[in-house]
C-alpha cells in the first residue's frame, strides 16, 4: 500500500476560527492568553520551568494503578506509569469525553498527536520521559451529545435508558440492541469484522460502565503506543484539590478571574465558556447538579440536598469525589494532578484554555503549552485517482463546492465565458458618454448612471448564462467534483468531524492509526491529508 502526505494552513480550509488562525500566526491580540509559543522552543520552555511546579506523584500513580487493577495493558504502558514517580517524566495531554464507539474521528487523532508528540519528544529530550495521557473526560452528563455516533451513513443513537448524572459512571447493560444493528451493517465480510466486533463486545458488554467501557477500548486501541488513560472521577485524586474545591465553594475565586479575562479576549474574539459564581457540580448516582449558594446554605439544584458551610466542609474532606469541576476548572485539576508541560486539544478546547491562564497563576499551577490538535483528511484510492483526474491540489480540494466548479471550469473551458474585458470597455464608453451629458446638464447625472448600472447588470446576467451554459458542456467534470465533495467532506462537513474510525479500521485494523501516526507532525500546526494511493 501507498500513502501520500501533504498539509495545508489552516487558513486556507476555511474550517477554522480567527482566533485558531491568530493564535498560529502569532498575532499580538493573543500574547497574553498564554505562557508558550505552540512550538519547539514553547515546548523547551515549558520542560525548563515544568518541574518547579509541584506535583503529587505517588498520589497519582497510586490512582492509576489502581485504575488499571484488573485490566490487562502493555508492558510500555505500564512502565510509563511507573516512570510518573520520577521528576523528570512529564506529560503531553489530551481530554475528552466518553463518548459512545469514541464518537468522532477526531477523538483518535487527537490521542494520536499526543502519542506521536511525546515520541518526539522522548528522542529529543534523552535525560527526560515524555508520557502521552488520554485524560476521559467521564464526568460529562451530555448524553445527547455522548451516545451518538455514525457508521457511514448510519446514525446510531443511545439516551442512556432513562440512566441520569455522568455518563462515565452510567451502565452498558442495555446496549445490546445497538450493537447488534450495528455488527449486522458492518458485516461480515470485512478484512477485520471479527476482530472488531470482538473487541467491541469485550468493551462494552464486559464492563459494566461507559468509563470502564472506554478505558478498555482505547487501552486495546493505543496501549501498544504506551498512552496512559486517565479517569478523574476518583476520590484519591480529588484529594489535592481539595483546597481548590473548598476555596472555590466560599469564596467564588474563578467567578471574577476568569469574567476578566474573557472580557478581554471577547474584545476580539468569540469565547467558548462562561463562568459561574460557584463552577462545581455534585455527584453521586444518578446525579450531577450544579452547586448554587443561597444564603448561607450550599444547595444542589433539582435535589433535596443543601449543605451548611460547616457541613460542606465536611463534605468535600470526606468524600471529595463528589465535587466534580466543569469546564472553568477541569483544566485546572488537570494540571493539578498532572505534570503536564502541553495540552492539545481541538479550536474550542484552546479558546476556553485562553480564558483561564489568569486562573492557574492565581492558584499557581502550571500552565502548560496549549496547542492545536492536528486535523486530518483521509482520502482513499478511489477519491485519489478522481481528485488527480480532475487536477485539483491539496489546498484547492477545502473550497466550497461552487466556487470550486467554477474555478475549475474558468481554468479547464476552452471557451471565453467571462464578460470583465467587455464590461471594462463599456465602463470607458459610458464614463465618456456620462461626461458629455453632464456637460450638457449636470442634472442628467443620476440618469447616466442609472443607464451605466443596467448595462453592467446585464452584462452579469449574460455572464451567468455563459457559465451555466459551459458548465453544462462540462458536466462530466462538475459531477465528478460534486461526488468528490461529498466523498471527503460528508455533510459539507470535515470527515473528522462527522465519521467514526470504524469503517477505516474495518478495512485496515490497527494499520490504520500506524498510517496517520506516521504522517503527524505535532509541531507544524498545519492540516494533515493523508492521501491513499494504491492498494
Amino acid at each position: 500500500m501507498a500513502y501520500c502526505y501533504s498539509e495545508v494552513s489552516y487558513n486556507e480550509t476555511g474550517y477554522f476560527s480567527k482566533l485558531v488562525t491568530d493564535f498560529l500566526a502569532g498575532n499580538e491580540n493573543l500574547d497574553e492568553f498564554y505562557s508558550y509559543t505552540p512550538d519547539v522552543n514553547g515546548i523547551e520552555e515549558a520542560i525548563n520551568e515544568r518541574s518547579a511546579h509541584y506535583t503529587n506523584r505517588e498520589q497519582l500513580v497510586q490512582a492509576l494503578t489502581a485504575q488499571y487493577h484488573g485490566q490487562p495493558t502493555t508492558a510500555l504502558v505500564i512502565d510509563n506509569i511507573q516512570s510518573l514517580l520520577n521528576k523528570d517524566t512529564y506529560t503531553v495531554t489530551t481530554a475528552h469525553q466518553p463518548n459512545l464507539m469514541t464518537g468522532y474521528l477526531y477523538f483518535v487523532y487527537k490521542i494520536l498527536h499526543v502519542i506521536k508528540l511525546a515520541g518526539e519528544l522522548n528522542d529529543k529530550y534523552p535525560n527526560k520521559h515524555f508520557v502521552p495521557v488520554y485524560y476521559m473526560g467521564s464526568e460529562d452528563n451530555d448524553i445527547d451529545e455522548l451516545g451518538v455516533f455514525r457508521y457511514i451513513n448510519e446514525s446510531f443513537e443511545w439516551g442512556g435508558d432513562g440512566q441520569k448524572g455522568a455518563v462515565g459512571r452510567m451502565s452498558t447493560a442495555g446496549l445490546k440492541p445497538i450493537l447488534d444493528n450495528l455488527f449486522a451493517i458492518m458485516g461480515p465480510p470485512g478484512s477485520y469484522y471479527s476482530e472488531l466486533r470482538d473487541l467491541i463486545t469485550e468493551a462494552y458488554m464486559g464492563h459494566n460502565t461507559i468509563g470502564a467501557a472506554t478505558h478498555y477500548l482505547v487501552d486495546k486501541l493505543f496501549g501498544k503506543y504506551g498512552l496512559v488513560i486517565i479517569d478523574p472521577d476518583n476520590a484519591t485524586l480529588k484529594s489535592g484539590f481539595i483546597p481548590v474545591i473548598i476555596d472555590e465553594l466560599l469564596h467564588s475565586n474563578s467567578f471574577a478571574i476568569v469574567s476578566e479575562q474573557t472580557k478581554l479576549l471577547e474584545k476580539n474574539y468569540k469565547t467558548q465558556a462562561f463562568p459561574r459564581p460557584i463552577n462545581l457540580f455534585y455527584l453521586s448516582n444518578q446525579i450531577r447538579e450544579r452547586i448554587e449558594r443561597i444564603g448561607d446554605r450550599w444547595v444542589v439544584l433539582n435535589t433535596e440536598i443543601a449543605f451548611t458551610e460547616s457541613e460542606i466542609r465536611e463534605e468535600v474532606e470526606t468524600h471529595p469525589e463528589r465535587f466534580s469541576p466543569n469546564v472553568i476548572l477541569r483544566g485546572l485539576f488537570q494540571s493539578t494532578i498532572l505534570p503536564d508541560v502541553a495540552f492539545i486539544g481541538g479550536g474550542a478546547e484552546v479558546a476556553y484554555w485562553f480564558q483561564l491562564r489568569s486562573l492557574f497563576a492565581h492558584y499557581k499551577v502550571f500552565y502548560p503549552v496549549v496547542m492545536l490538535r492536528q486535523s486530518v483528511l483521509w482520502i482513499d484510492p478511489q477519491q485519489a485517482r478522481l481528485r488527480q483526474q480532475l487536477g485539483l491540489q491539496m489546498n484547492e480540494i477545502f473550497k466550497k463546492e461552487n466556487d470550486l466548479i467554477k474555478s475549475h471550469i474558468t481554468t479547464h473551458s476552452q471557451d471565453d465565458w467571462h464578460t470583465t474585458k467587455e464590461s471594462d470597455d463599456i465602463s470607458v464608453l459610458i464614463d465618456a458618454l456620462r461626461t458629455k451629458a453632464i456637460a450638457v446638464d449636470p442634472t442628467l447625472l443620476a440618469s447616466a448612471n442609472a443607464v451605466l448600472h443596467r448595462i453592467q447588470k446585464q452584462l452579469l446576467v449574460l455572464e451567468g448564462k455563459m457559465y451555466r451554459a459551459e458548465k453544462k458542456k462540462m458536466n462530466i467534470q462538475v459531477e465528478r467534483i460534486s461526488k468528490l465533495k461529498a466523498a471527503i467532506f460528508p455533510s459539507n462537513s470535515l470527515q473528522e468531524r462527522t465519521c467514526n474510525f470504524l469503517e477505516y479500521y474495518l478495512l485496515y485494523g490497527s494499520d490504520f492509526f500506524d498510517i496517520v501516526k506516521e504522517g503527524i507532525r505535532p509541531l507544524n500546526n498545519k492540516f494533515l491529508i493523508v492521501e491513499h494511493t494504491a492498494y
